[in-house]
């Protein structure tokens, strides 16, 4: 596909995947993005920085797929669900792209234990049952199979809910995933769709 000239300024930098990359892409993180150093980040920081150096890669991935779709008209599915059981993201991620050993090294490099900042991911509350497991796994086998796909489903705030015992009691507690924000989103404000809810409404006063 032929590129037109406003196109031409707008050349990203492919990022490598070797450890001194990595540490690069960490180090610009942590500094531009998180706004912190090395002597004030905690371990929170460091999964922001390190779900940021991994999404930064899997874009490069997404958008050479996303330009080869629209070039070649290729049919895609679309898997509406109101759950999607995602789980984790960064340690899935590491694995499939087959960079987890460079991640590894680098982290180790700043005095960091990879595996104990992927602790730090909360699951994805997009769901609590069994058709969120099955949902997600339907995409997984989309990717495995190279199909063309995508989910559609409800960002819920908070999906599922935290347990705790209390005087010997269960006692609920709404399961806050966001509150420190998730680095995998593009929020796209300027998307909006409008839900009707048909049927109507009868207001009465309680007595």
């Amino acid at each position: 596909m032929a590129e037109s000239k406003g196109e031409r300024p707008f050349k990203y930098d492919y990022l490598g995947m070797d450890t001194h990359s990595i540490i690069r892409s960490m180090a610009n993180r942590l500094e531009y993005l998180v706004g912190k150093d090395l002597y004030t980040a905690t371990e929170r920081d460091w999964f922001h920085v390190a779900a940021y150096v991994v999404r930064d890669r899997l874009m490069e991935r997404w958008m050479e797929t996303m330009r080869t779709y629209y070039r070649e008209d290729t049919k895609r599915v679309y898997y509406l669900s109101m759950e999607f059981l995602i789980g984790r993201t960064l340690m899935n991620s590491l694995l499939n792209m087959g960079i987890l050993d460079p991640v590894a090294r680098a982290f180790r490099e700043a005095g960091l234990n990879l595996e104990k900042i992927c602790e730090m991911e909360p699951d994805a509350a997009l769901g609590n049952g069994g058709l969120g497991r099955l949902a997600a796994c339907f995409l997984d086998s989309m990717a495995t199979l190279g199909i063309p796909g995508y989910g559609y489903g409800i960002r819920y705030e908070y999906g599922m809910f935290r347990q705790t015992i209390e005087d010997g009691y269960q006692k609920e507690h709404p399961d806050n995933w966001l509150r420190y924000g998730n680095p995998w989103e593009f929020p796209r404000a300027e998307v909006i769709f409008p839900v009707k809810y048909y049927g109507r409404v009868v207001e009465y006063p309680d007595d």
